[in-house]
């Protein structure tokens, strides 16, 4: 999940909550909405996942390519979303992802995935496939290529899928230097498909995560991560909204952490704080960004709060997240407003911050008590207190 982008989307909608705790839907996971030329296959999807309600336009391709070339025998899928390539004849999957939403679509999909996250190890596999993310940067798309380097062995075969309009042809180039050759045997609108095969050769090195001090705090970023090279103003307004809060012995969550500002600012003053993401690459970072100040916490691999057991906070803090790969999916935010109603303590109050047009208040009304406590250079500051 990605944080604000520049321009505001149109046709914002949240959804409200019923009666029960839960957003409507939210957590449900329900079959994808397919195209036309792959309706005859089964996937499943739910909030969270790139592409839902219907995949991810690559993905399609990917598949569609990989039936045609009748793949088959072990196949490693390192961005696997909802599993649509186990509808592949032949093929043993291992589907590998960092997302926590698609890593419970996979596990109800009766696979078995692996969690991870570019340079990590893993055993090769003759096939892997890999869909580019150029919506995370140049530096996440050279980590997924050195990656997928890493886990095709010499002689073994790679599809390379993505967007032209995210940078697809410039790093198709940049892996095809590594693997030896390669080319684009796919075309669909943006979407574009390449196959390379591996020669004999070191695997490029993986970039290395950005640092940053922020309120006296070293912020440790790896490739992708939402503000990984600098606080993002909203983050940023968001601290100084709080900053004369008590937070020595509060129960404070970060949730949405990314690389962790909002955790470790917390626990540097004494709070106990949890820090939650779906995304792994963020917990990943939010863990490295609290040993690089020597603080205490505990960084949780979540999708949204599913993760976090019976836990509940005097203080929430959050950017939520209204970007799932390259569309406005604003359920998710909606999601990450309604943990305020499940985890606040009695007394509690959460704190979102948000481009200030998103109807966040919407979703608030009828259980919560919500004052607008700062506004500026385009964002807003949400405190948020159940009512009892």
């Amino acid at each position: 999940m990605t944080g604000h982008p520049p321009r505001k989307p149109r046709q914002l909608k949240l959804r409200r909550p019923d009666a029960e705790p839960n957003a409507p839907g939210y957590f449900e996971i329900v079959p994808a909405r397919l195209p036309a030329r792959l309706d005859r296959l089964n996937a499943l999807t739910k909030a969270g996942v790139r592409g839902s309600p219907g995949i991810d336009e690559a993905q399609a391709l990917l598949t569609a390519t990989l039936m045609r070339a009748r793949v088959r025998g072990e196949l490693l899928d390192l961005t696997a979303m909802g599993g649509l390539l186990a509808n592949l004849s032949n093929v043993n999957l291992r589907p590998v992802e960092g997302s926590a939403p698609a890593l419970a679509v996979l596990t109800a999909a009766g696979l078995t995935p692996t969690a991870a996250i570019p340079g990590d190890l893993l055993e090769r596999a003759p096939t892997v496939t890999l869909i580019l993310a150029g919506d995370r940067g140049n530096a996440y798309a050279q980590a997924q290529v050195s990656w997928a380097h890493a886990c095709t062995p010499p002689g073994g075969t790679l599809y390379l899928a993505g967007d032209k309009d995210k940078g697809f042809d410039r790093y198709v180039r940049q892996a095809a230097a590594a693997f030896g050759s390669g080319e684009t045997i796919a075309r669909d609108g943006g979407m574009r498909v390449a196959k390379l095969v591996r020669r004999p050769g070191p695997t490029p090195p993986q970039p290395e995560p950005e640092r940053y001090e922020h309120e006296g705090l070293t912020i440790v970023g790896l490739p992708g991560v939402f503000s990984a090279g600098k606080a993002d103003k909203a983050t940023a307004l968001l601290i100084r909204t709080v900053e004369a809060l008590e937070m020595s012995g509060k129960a404070v969550l970060d949730l949405g952490c990314g690389a962790g500002l909002l955790g470790a600012w917390a626990a540097q003053r004494g709070a106990l704080a949890t820090l939650a993401d779906a995304d792994l690459s963020s917990v990943r970072s939010a863990q490295a960004t609290l040993s690089a100040n020597d603080l205490k916490g505990e960084v949780i691999h979540s999708d949204v709060d599913a993760a976090l057991g019976e836990r509940t906070f005097d203080v929430i803090l959050s950017n939520p997240p209204f970007h799932v790969g390259r569309g406005v999916v604003l359920d998710v935010a909606a999601e990450f407003l309604n943990t305020a109603r499940r985890r606040l303590n009695p007394g509690g109050a959460a704190y979102f911050v948000a481009n200030d047009f998103l109807p966040y208040e919407k979703v608030l009304t009828g259980w919560a008590d919500v004052t607008e406590a700062a506004r500026e250079q385009g964002f807003k500051v949400l405190k948020v207190r159940r009512q009892d």
